[in-house]
Protein backbone atom coordinates (compact mmCIF):
# COMPACT_ATOMS: atom_id res chain seq x y z
CA UNK A 1 0.00 0.00 0.00
CA UNK A 2 1.36 3.41 -0.98
CA UNK A 3 2.07 6.10 1.59
CA UNK A 4 -0.54 8.40 0.03
CA UNK A 5 -3.26 5.76 0.21
CA UNK A 6 -2.33 4.90 3.80
CA UNK A 7 -2.59 8.54 4.83
CA UNK A 8 -5.95 8.85 3.08
CA UNK A 9 -7.33 5.80 4.92
CA UNK A 10 -5.98 7.10 8.24
CA UNK A 11 -7.58 10.51 7.67
CA UNK A 12 -10.86 8.88 6.65
CA UNK A 13 -10.80 6.69 9.77
CA UNK A 14 -10.27 9.65 12.05
CA UNK A 15 -12.97 11.62 10.23
CA UNK A 16 -15.50 8.81 10.76
CA UNK A 17 -14.51 8.47 14.44
CA UNK A 18 -14.84 12.23 14.96
CA UNK A 19 -18.30 12.09 13.36
CA UNK A 20 -19.41 9.28 15.66
CA UNK A 21 -17.97 11.09 18.68
CA UNK A 22 -19.80 14.30 17.76
CA UNK A 23 -23.04 12.34 17.28
CA UNK A 24 -22.68 10.73 20.74
CA UNK A 25 -21.68 13.96 22.50
CA UNK A 26 -24.40 16.11 20.93
CA UNK A 27 -27.12 15.24 23.52
CA UNK A 28 -24.74 15.91 26.42
CA UNK A 29 -23.64 19.21 24.91
CA UNK A 30 -27.27 20.27 24.41
CA UNK A 31 -28.04 19.26 28.00
CA UNK A 32 -25.20 21.41 29.35
CA UNK A 33 -26.04 24.40 27.15
CA UNK A 34 -29.69 24.23 28.24
CA UNK A 35 -28.68 24.12 31.91
CA UNK A 36 -26.85 27.48 31.68
CA UNK A 37 -29.48 29.26 29.58
CA UNK A 38 -32.05 31.65 31.11
CA UNK A 39 -35.62 30.40 30.98
CA UNK A 40 -36.63 32.81 28.22
CA UNK A 41 -33.88 31.42 25.95
CA UNK A 42 -34.98 27.85 26.67
CA UNK A 43 -38.64 28.52 25.87
CA UNK A 44 -38.05 29.92 22.41
CA UNK A 45 -39.35 28.93 19.01
CA UNK A 46 -35.81 28.93 17.57
CA UNK A 47 -33.53 26.99 19.95
CA UNK A 48 -29.79 27.14 19.35
CA UNK A 49 -26.45 26.28 20.98
CA UNK A 50 -25.62 29.97 21.36
CA UNK A 51 -25.98 31.23 24.94
CA UNK A 52 -26.60 34.99 24.88
CA UNK A 53 -26.53 35.39 28.66
CA UNK A 54 -25.22 32.59 30.86
CA UNK A 55 -26.88 31.92 34.21
CA UNK A 56 -26.31 29.47 37.07
CA UNK A 57 -29.76 29.99 38.54
CA UNK A 58 -30.87 26.50 37.51
CA UNK A 59 -27.96 24.91 39.37
CA UNK A 60 -28.76 27.08 42.38
CA UNK A 61 -32.39 25.96 42.25
CA UNK A 62 -31.39 22.30 42.03
CA UNK A 63 -28.87 22.42 44.88
CA UNK A 64 -30.69 24.76 47.27
CA UNK A 65 -34.42 24.51 46.51
CA UNK A 66 -34.84 20.80 45.90
CA UNK A 67 -33.93 17.47 47.48
CA UNK A 68 -31.30 16.75 44.81
CA UNK A 69 -28.49 16.22 47.33
CA UNK A 70 -30.64 13.68 49.19
CA UNK A 71 -31.34 11.84 45.94
CA UNK A 72 -27.64 11.95 45.09
CA UNK A 73 -26.65 10.53 48.47
CA UNK A 74 -29.26 7.76 48.21
CA UNK A 75 -28.12 6.76 44.72
CA UNK A 76 -24.47 6.76 45.78
CA UNK A 77 -25.15 4.57 48.82
CA UNK A 78 -27.30 2.09 46.90
CA UNK A 79 -24.87 1.92 43.97
CA UNK A 80 -21.87 1.29 46.25
CA UNK A 81 -23.63 -1.43 48.26
CA UNK A 82 -24.92 -3.05 45.07
CA UNK A 83 -21.42 -2.99 43.60
CA UNK A 84 -19.89 -4.59 46.69
CA UNK A 85 -22.57 -7.30 46.89
CA UNK A 86 -22.40 -8.04 43.16
CA UNK A 87 -18.61 -8.33 43.24
CA UNK A 88 -18.63 -10.62 46.27
CA UNK A 89 -21.15 -12.98 44.68
CA UNK A 90 -19.77 -12.88 41.14
CA UNK A 91 -16.19 -13.60 42.25
CA UNK A 92 -17.16 -16.92 43.82
CA UNK A 93 -19.76 -17.77 41.16
CA UNK A 94 -17.37 -16.91 38.34
CA UNK A 95 -14.64 -19.03 39.93
CA UNK A 96 -17.02 -21.98 40.26
CA UNK A 97 -18.13 -21.70 36.62
CA UNK A 98 -14.52 -21.48 35.48
CA UNK A 99 -12.91 -24.23 37.55
CA UNK A 100 -15.77 -26.70 37.96
CA UNK A 101 -17.34 -26.48 34.50
CA UNK A 102 -17.09 -30.27 34.05
CA UNK A 103 -19.84 -30.87 36.60
CA UNK A 104 -23.38 -30.97 35.20
CA UNK A 105 -24.88 -28.93 38.02
CA UNK A 106 -22.45 -26.09 37.39
CA UNK A 107 -23.23 -26.05 33.67
CA UNK A 108 -26.96 -26.00 34.42
CA UNK A 109 -26.41 -23.10 36.82
CA UNK A 110 -24.54 -21.18 34.13
CA UNK A 111 -27.28 -21.78 31.56
CA UNK A 112 -29.92 -20.64 34.08
CA UNK A 113 -28.04 -17.39 34.69
CA UNK A 114 -27.69 -16.86 30.97
CA UNK A 115 -31.42 -17.37 30.44
CA UNK A 116 -32.20 -14.92 33.24
CA UNK A 117 -30.51 -12.18 31.21
CA UNK A 118 -33.05 -12.71 28.43
CA UNK A 119 -36.03 -11.79 30.62
CA UNK A 120 -36.92 -8.06 30.47
CA UNK A 121 -36.95 -6.48 33.89
CA UNK A 122 -40.35 -4.90 33.27
CA UNK A 123 -41.94 -8.38 33.21
CA UNK A 124 -40.72 -8.98 36.76
CA UNK A 125 -41.72 -5.56 38.05
CA UNK A 126 -45.13 -6.55 39.48
CA UNK A 127 -43.98 -9.90 40.98
CA UNK A 128 -40.97 -8.18 42.59
CA UNK A 129 -43.18 -5.41 43.92
CA UNK A 130 -45.49 -7.95 45.55
CA UNK A 131 -42.50 -9.76 47.04
CA UNK A 132 -41.06 -6.53 48.43
CA UNK A 133 -44.47 -5.55 49.79
CA UNK A 134 -44.94 -8.89 51.56
CA UNK A 135 -41.47 -8.53 53.07
CA UNK A 136 -42.22 -4.93 54.16
CA UNK A 137 -39.34 -3.60 52.06
CA UNK A 138 -41.21 -0.93 50.10
CA UNK A 139 -39.65 2.51 50.65
CA UNK A 140 -36.38 1.00 51.88
CA UNK A 141 -32.88 0.87 50.46
CA UNK A 142 -32.93 -2.93 50.77
CA UNK A 143 -35.61 -3.29 48.08
CA UNK A 144 -33.49 -1.53 45.46
CA UNK A 145 -30.25 -3.20 46.55
CA UNK A 146 -31.83 -6.66 46.26
CA UNK A 147 -33.38 -5.89 42.87
CA UNK A 148 -30.25 -4.31 41.40
CA UNK A 149 -27.98 -7.07 42.70
CA UNK A 150 -30.28 -9.74 41.27
CA UNK A 151 -30.13 -8.29 37.77
CA UNK A 152 -26.43 -7.39 37.94
CA UNK A 153 -24.89 -10.61 39.26
CA UNK A 154 -25.36 -12.82 36.14
CA UNK A 155 -23.38 -10.62 33.77
CA UNK A 156 -20.80 -9.79 36.45
CA UNK A 157 -20.35 -13.53 36.99
CA UNK A 158 -19.68 -14.18 33.31
CA UNK A 159 -17.24 -11.25 33.22
CA UNK A 160 -15.28 -12.73 36.12
CA UNK A 161 -15.48 -16.22 34.63
CA UNK A 162 -13.98 -14.94 31.38
CA UNK A 163 -10.97 -13.64 33.25
CA UNK A 164 -10.54 -16.68 35.51
CA UNK A 165 -10.47 -18.83 32.37
CA UNK A 166 -7.29 -17.01 31.26
CA UNK A 167 -5.45 -17.62 34.55
CA UNK A 168 -3.28 -20.77 34.36
CA UNK A 169 -4.39 -23.50 36.74
CA UNK A 170 -0.71 -24.16 37.55
CA UNK A 171 -0.74 -21.01 39.71
CA UNK A 172 -3.39 -22.56 41.93
CA UNK A 173 -1.57 -25.88 42.09
CA UNK A 174 1.59 -24.12 43.25
CA UNK A 175 -0.40 -22.29 45.93
CA UNK A 176 -1.98 -25.56 47.10
CA UNK A 177 1.46 -27.13 47.44
CA UNK A 178 2.43 -24.20 49.67
CA UNK A 179 -0.60 -24.94 51.87
CA UNK A 180 -3.02 -22.29 50.64
CA UNK A 181 -6.71 -23.19 50.84
CA UNK A 182 -9.35 -22.41 48.20
CA UNK A 183 -10.41 -19.07 49.73
CA UNK A 184 -6.79 -18.05 50.04
CA UNK A 185 -6.17 -18.94 46.39
CA UNK A 186 -9.00 -16.67 45.28
CA UNK A 187 -8.08 -13.67 47.44
CA UNK A 188 -4.27 -14.04 47.48
CA UNK A 189 -3.54 -15.39 44.00
CA UNK A 190 -6.37 -14.66 41.57
CA UNK A 191 -7.77 -11.30 42.70
CA UNK A 192 -4.41 -9.45 42.85
CA UNK A 193 -3.79 -10.30 39.18
CA UNK A 194 -7.38 -9.58 38.16
CA UNK A 195 -7.51 -5.87 39.04
CA UNK A 196 -8.59 -4.69 35.54
CA UNK A 197 -11.38 -7.27 35.41
CA UNK A 198 -12.51 -6.39 38.93
CA UNK A 199 -12.66 -2.69 38.08
CA UNK A 200 -14.58 -3.33 34.86
CA UNK A 201 -17.06 -5.55 36.71
CA UNK A 202 -17.43 -3.01 39.51
CA UNK A 203 -18.05 -0.20 37.01
CA UNK A 204 -20.76 -2.20 35.29
CA UNK A 205 -22.50 -2.93 38.59
CA UNK A 206 -22.15 0.68 39.75
CA UNK A 207 -23.51 2.22 36.54
CA UNK A 208 -26.37 -0.26 36.40
CA UNK A 209 -27.50 0.79 39.88
CA UNK A 210 -26.72 4.48 39.34
CA UNK A 211 -28.74 4.85 36.12
CA UNK A 212 -31.69 2.56 36.91
CA UNK A 213 -35.09 4.27 36.86
CA UNK A 214 -37.92 1.75 36.80
CA UNK A 215 -37.47 -0.02 40.13
CA UNK A 216 -36.47 3.19 41.87
CA UNK A 217 -39.66 4.84 40.64
CA UNK A 218 -41.95 1.97 41.68
CA UNK A 219 -40.39 0.72 44.92
CA UNK A 220 -39.73 4.14 46.49
CA UNK A 221 -42.53 6.57 47.20
CA UNK A 222 -41.05 8.85 49.87
CA UNK A 223 -38.52 11.60 49.31
CA UNK A 224 -36.08 10.43 51.99
CA UNK A 225 -35.29 7.20 50.09
CA UNK A 226 -35.81 8.33 46.50
CA UNK A 227 -32.88 7.88 44.13
CA UNK A 228 -31.44 10.24 41.55
CA UNK A 229 -33.08 9.20 38.28
CA UNK A 230 -36.68 9.23 39.59
CA UNK A 231 -35.84 12.41 41.51
CA UNK A 232 -34.83 14.25 38.35
CA UNK A 233 -38.20 13.43 36.79
CA UNK A 234 -39.90 15.45 39.57
CA UNK A 235 -38.89 18.63 37.76
CA UNK A 236 -41.50 17.69 35.18
CA UNK A 237 -44.83 18.97 36.45
CA UNK A 238 -48.40 18.29 35.36
CA UNK A 239 -48.74 21.47 33.30
CA UNK A 240 -45.20 22.80 33.07
CA UNK A 241 -41.67 21.40 32.97
CA UNK A 242 -38.68 23.21 34.44
CA UNK A 243 -36.29 22.24 31.65
CA UNK A 244 -33.43 24.35 32.96
CA UNK A 245 -33.45 22.71 36.38
CA UNK A 246 -33.96 19.26 34.87
CA UNK A 247 -30.94 19.71 32.61
CA UNK A 248 -28.87 21.12 35.48
CA UNK A 249 -29.73 18.11 37.64
CA UNK A 250 -28.86 15.82 34.74
CA UNK A 251 -25.47 17.49 34.31
CA UNK A 252 -24.69 17.09 38.01
CA UNK A 253 -25.74 13.43 37.93
CA UNK A 254 -23.41 12.73 34.99
CA UNK A 255 -20.34 14.26 36.67
CA UNK A 256 -19.47 11.20 38.85
CA UNK A 257 -19.76 8.86 35.87
CA UNK A 258 -17.52 11.08 33.73
CA UNK A 259 -14.89 11.29 36.47
CA UNK A 260 -14.93 7.51 36.94
CA UNK A 261 -14.36 6.89 33.23
CA UNK A 262 -11.65 9.54 32.98
CA UNK A 263 -9.55 8.06 35.78
CA UNK A 264 -10.33 4.36 35.24
CA UNK A 265 -10.63 4.17 31.45
CA UNK A 266 -7.43 2.14 31.06
CA UNK A 267 -8.56 -0.48 33.58
CA UNK A 268 -12.01 -0.60 32.02
CA UNK A 269 -10.67 -1.40 28.53
CA UNK A 270 -8.26 -4.02 29.90
CA UNK A 271 -10.97 -5.62 32.01
CA UNK A 272 -13.54 -5.80 29.23
CA UNK A 273 -11.04 -7.54 26.92
CA UNK A 274 -9.44 -9.75 29.57
CA UNK A 275 -11.44 -12.87 28.71
CA UNK A 276 -11.51 -12.34 24.96
CA UNK A 277 -8.30 -14.24 24.15
CA UNK A 278 -7.02 -17.32 25.92
CA UNK A 279 -3.40 -18.23 26.40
Amino acid sequence: MSLRKRRFLTALTYLVLIGFAAYCLLPFLWMFVTSIKPTDQIRTLNPSFIVKKMTLSHFDNVLNNSAFLTFFKNSLFIALVTTAASLLISIFAGYALSRYARFKGVKLFGVAMLLSQMIPGVLLLIPLYLVMKNMSLINTYASLILAYTTFTVPLCTFMMKGFFDTVPYEMEESAEIDGCNRIGIIFRILLPVSLPSLIATALFAFLNAWNEFMFGFVFINDEDHRTLTPGISLFKGLYQTDWGSMMAASVLSVVPVVLIFVFLQRYLVEGMTAGAVKG
